[in-house]
């Protein structure tokens, strides 16, 4: 377990175990609710978690997010993030939180090694999205395959991109990429779309995108060139196989929110996202709050996800009073 604060590396036992807010999560939420904490002078930790920085992390170039207008890396944009909340007093915790207890204040968050109180907890623990499973995808992410379609479509301009998936996530990116591939093919494993039937008609009725029927991905080239050339199909009704020349892949086959931590702790939807107050950040736990793509299963942007994490700082210092 290991501490940062002010470019120092602190060892168990330098962090007090009382604090005001603890926040879960090292995203974008994450990171603007530990600068907005700090700089009301609540002294924050921030617990990293699994996946240090979040999604943004796997993303080469951003273009989307404000104050970049020659767009920044992903990786580059957490730093930063990280580095201004520990700047103005944050303490960054690289652990990983094995349980919560909400029953009682001060609330108690226990990681592999320690446990730690505190008067308010922020969630930003994020979403993550659901993917093939394939040893290909892995290494060719951010190189041609996405998880995010209104991230990374400006990137395939004129190009032919596979889109995986029958819902209605899978057909909303397909018709956003229309805006920029000059073919968009969505793959299902089954016969017919699992979206809702506006969403199918309107794909329905767009020449650029085409149809690969009862068939799933079993391989995405080319590893060795180090981007996204081709996928080979396999039908599954017949078992047979075939490529198909594409530029990108984008998966969207779902997304699970990371919240099992805080199943029968916390009131969640059927799709396991944090329910909120729509005025706030509230959740139904009074001094607890949730920011980022944890509580958003619609826009899924860095930018709201930064939004709601200053909501949840300034909602934290108002419970504190």
């Amino acid at each position: 377990m290991t501490i940062y604060n002010s470019g120092m590396t602190y060892k168990k036992g330098d962090i007090k175990m009382e604090h005001d807010v603890i926040i879960l999560g090292s995203g974008p939420a994450g990171c603007t609710a530990a600068i907005y904490a700090a700089r009301s002078r609540l002294k924050p930790l921030l617990i990293e978690g699994p996946e240090p920085g979040g999604q943004l992390t796997i993303t080469t170039t951003i273009e989307n997010f404000p104050g970049f207008p020659d767009g920044v890396t992903g990786p580059k944009l957490m730093q930063d993030m990280k580095d201004q909340a520990i700047k103005y007093g944050t303490k960054v915790l690289s652990a990983l939180v094995t349980k919560v207890d909400f029953s009682k204040k001060p609330f108690t968050i226990y990681t592999d090694s320690e446990k730690f109180n505190s008067k308010t907890v922020i969630i930003a623990t994020g979403a993550s999205a659901k993917w093939i499973g394939l040893e290909a995808e892995k290494k060719l992410m951010g190189k041609g395959v996405s998880g995010c379609a209104t991230c990374d479509g400006f990137f395939f301009r004129d190009q032919e991109v596979v889109v995986v998936g029958g819902g209605d996530t899978a057909i909303e990116d397909a018709i956003f990429l229309t805006k920029f591939a000059s073919k968009v093919t969505i793959v299902h494993r089954r016969d017919e779309l699992r979206a809702s039937k506006i969403m199918q008609d309107k794909v329905k009725t767009n020449n650029k995108i085409h149809f690969e029927w009862n068939k799933v991905v079993v391989d995405i080239m080319d590893v060795k060139q180090g981007k996204v050339t081709g996928v080979k199909f396999k039908d599954v009704l017949t078992n047979q196989t075939h490529d198909v020349k594409c530029d990108g892949v984008f998966v969207a086959i779902g997304r699970k929110p990371n919240t099992d931590l805080f199943k029968d702790q916390i009131n969640l939807n059927e799709q396991g996202y944090i329910i909120t107050n729509k005025k706030n950040t509230c959740t139904n736990i009074a001094g607890v709050f949730a920011a980022g793509d944890v509580q958003d299963p619609e826009y899924r942007q860095a930018i709201l996800a930064a939004g709601t994490g200053c909501m949840a700082a300034i909602d934290a210092e108002r419970y504190i009073g």
